[in-house]
């Protein structure tokens, strides 16, 4: 089977599969540790998490020791919705524990998505200094930021103070393509969520495609989109099934870029589907 491409993963410097895994969902699932073990048989080696995503660190840390240990290579991340040092500490802590690890590759802010939750975690005893506390320990590798704000983003990637940043992108929502090419001016890593749209666009989508009028608006040709801008370091698109991991896997090492002009129809087509 192809291996999958790696990415650079910005200024951290970890070369990353351009294909993760979300696992926020997972642990939702009876097929929930065979979807984790698929991911890591399948090569994936970025695999995102948070202290609030239920059960998700508890799941990955069972197959973790299940395996006798993380594999090499493979990079854990969590985030804290904490908003203060001690809390982020916390979560970090909690983190380290439920997943089985010595150190969490990656760990963000989550959300940071309004100027006043930004002014937070960078004041004293923030959270952000927390992080550094965590990173001098060597609890955590490398700091990230998660945000739905695209605003907001701008001066999150220019403020010098993350390794990596979390955003949505798709071609249901491409209007964070702008902080993407920022990122990569900035050397800041870019981590996608959503990249097939979500939950709900992707349910509807499967809904056509059962039905045979999907058309051009599939899964793949979403993963294809994402995979296609050279400032994306890695897409994490969620999965609850073993068989989502592998259909992702066989897209991303098989596609074929996309030319503009197969990206404004697939970015037309997603506008239609609501």
């Amino acid at each position: 089977m192809p291996e999958l491409a790696r990415r650079r993963l910005g200024r951290s410097g970890l070369m990353v599969t351009e294909l993760g895994l979300g696992a926020m969902d997972t642990p939702h699932s009876e097929e929930s540790h065979a979807t984790i073990e698929a991911a890591l048989d399948g090569g994936i080696t970025f695999i995102d998490t948070a202290r609030d995503y239920e059960g998700s660190e508890f799941l990955i840390g069972e197959v973790v020791r299940s395996r006798g240990g993380l594999p090499e290579g493979v990079y854990l991340e969590s985030k804290t919705f904490s908003h203060t040092a001690a809390g982020a500490q916390r979560d970090i802590d909690r983190g380290l524990s439920f997943l089985g690890v010595p150190q969490i590759a990656v760990y963000q802010l989550h959300d940071i998505s309004t100027p006043e939750a930004w002014a937070e975690v960078r004041g004293e005893d923030g959270a952000l200094e927390g992080l550094k506390v965590a990173q001098y320990r060597e609890l955590i590798g490398h700091i990230g930021v998660s945000c739905h704000n695209t605003e907001l983003l701008r001066d999150l990637i220019t403020s010098g103070e993350f390794d990596a940043v979390m955003l949505e992108y798709s071609a249901f929502f491409t209007e964070t393509a702008p902080m993407i090419e920022l990122a990569a001016e900035h050397d800041v890593g870019v981590i996608v969520m959503r990249p097939l749209g979500g939950s709900g666009r992707t349910s509807v989508m499967r809904g056509k495609i059962d039905e045979g009028v999907a058309g051009i608006l599939t899964p793949a040709n979403l993963l294809r989109y994402v995979l296609s801008n050279p400032g994306v370091s890695v897409a994490i698109p969620g999965a609850r099934y073993p068989s989502r991991i592998h259909a992702n896997i066989a897209t991303a090492t098989s596609y074929e870029p996309m030319e503009d002009g197969e990206r404004r129809e697939l970015e037309a087509a997603a506008a239609r589907l609501y």
